[in-house]
């Protein structure tokens, strides 16, 4: 291994893309424009949740229903419907996700100490946000039952009502519940994964293409040379989108970082290493801009995207599938991400995911340099 070799390839490498500052540009905004549209556009937080309240008792006990709903920040009550029929008319338009229908005799049967019926209509084409809502508002009137409980039970001369259990909630890390708490600091894996793979994967093909592999394979230049030596200028470009993405994702979004910073440059090291050999590794196999470019996209951002935990919960996938995840990288880096940022934990508790991803990364340049040994040959 001749570190000089490396560098006079590197040097190659930092002066063509310096004479091609479009792509330059490209490479170093893609990240922040992806980073700022998903971060933005990309949320699993559930609240004013477009409501009808259809009130046919039109009561003191019945208004106090409707009122809870008004107070809730989880709701935006709109419109005074007099019937079914115009809150199926707003959800068919997809205006309404919630409607509310307490009956004429809801006072009356809560009076006599009956059970007051509330119907809940929802709109069940989106079935997640369906369902918060169904959450959100059986909570709700489950917190107004026990209010009216305790009052009847007061009314009957009883001792005072306890409730059996109190739960004390405390949710540690993320205390607000925001989903961008943990939705970027996966998004920026999911991001670097992509970038990363896409920079190298048209580097050897393109050496082929326009006939200068054959100059480079006469000189006593080596595989793993030529790997590194491609691999540094990307190198730099991937590690700038990194702190790009970090810097926006703590001041725009105002993630928490309390974890060391150390471990997550070492971190995002070995990532950006492992993923930029996977794209030198893709355009040495195909020598084709085209098919290295359609194959990265495909090996990276379908991935990365779907299969690294950033979003979907890998526990609910089914069981082939959470086998498969095992070898994409992005799943190791979301993992490491989120325990950085948000629990502010390092090495000790990440250990296994530091390994594995450090043991691909391995993996990846020793393949990498043998496909371009077979090349060579």
């Amino acid at each position: 291994m001749s570190w000089r070799r490396t560098k006079a390839v590197a040097r190659k490498e930092i002066i063509h893309i310096y004479r091609d500052p479009r792509s330059l540009a490209m490479a170093l905004a893609m990240p922040l424009v992806m980073l700022l549209l998903f971060g933005y556009a990309l949320t699993l937080d559930v609240d004013r949740i477009p409501t009808m309240i259809y009130d046919g008792d039109d009561t003191p006990q019945s208004r106090e229903v409707a009122e809870l709903f008004r107070a809730s920040r989880y709701f935006e009550v709109f419109g005074r419907p007099d019937s079914y029929g115009e809150i199926e008319k707003e959800i068919n338009h997809s205006r309404c996700l919630l409607g509310v229908v307490i009956p004429s005799d809801f006072s009356e049967e809560l009076s006599v100490g009956n059970q007051g019926q509330i119907q809940l209509l929802l709109d069940g084409s989106d079935s997640n946000t369906a369902s918060i809502a169904l959450g959100y508002a059986e909570a709700l009137l489950q917190l107004h039952s026990l209010t009216l409980r305790t009052r009847w039970f007061d009314r009957q001369g009883g001792s005072e009502l306890k409730v059996p259990v109190d739960p004390h909630m405390r949710v540690w890390y993320n205390p607000e519940l925001k989903s961008k708490n943990y939705i970027v600091p996966g998004l920026i894996g999911v991001i670097l994964m992509i970038i990363s793979a896409l920079l190298t994967s048209l580097t050897i093909a393109r050496e082929w293409e326009m006939g200068t592999m054959e100059q480079l394979l006469s000189t006593p230049l080596r595989p793993g040379e030529l790997v590194l030596g491609k691999m540094a200028a990307f190198f730099i470009i991937g590690f700038i989108d990194t702190l790009m993405a970090v810097g926006v994702g703590v001041l725009i979004f105002g993630v928490p970082f309390r974890g060391n910073a150390i471990f997550l440059i070492v971190t995002v090291s070995i990532f950006l290493f492992g993923v930029l050999c996977w794209g030198i590794m893709i355009s040495a196999a195909t020598r084709s801009q085209l098919k290295a470019y359609q194959l990265g996209m495909i090996t990276s951002f379908l991935p990365a995207f779907l299969l690294s935990g950033f979003v979907y919960d890998i526990g609910n996938m089914p069981a082939i599938i959470q086998v498969i995840t095992h070898i994409v990288p992005a799943r190791y880096l979301v993992t490491l991400l989120k325990g950085i940022f948000l629990k502010g934990i390092g090495l000790e508790m990440l250990f296994v995911e530091f390994i594995l991803l450090l043991v691909y990364a391995a993996a990846i340049f020793f393949i990498a340099t043998r496909i371009l040994h077979r090349k060579v040959a």
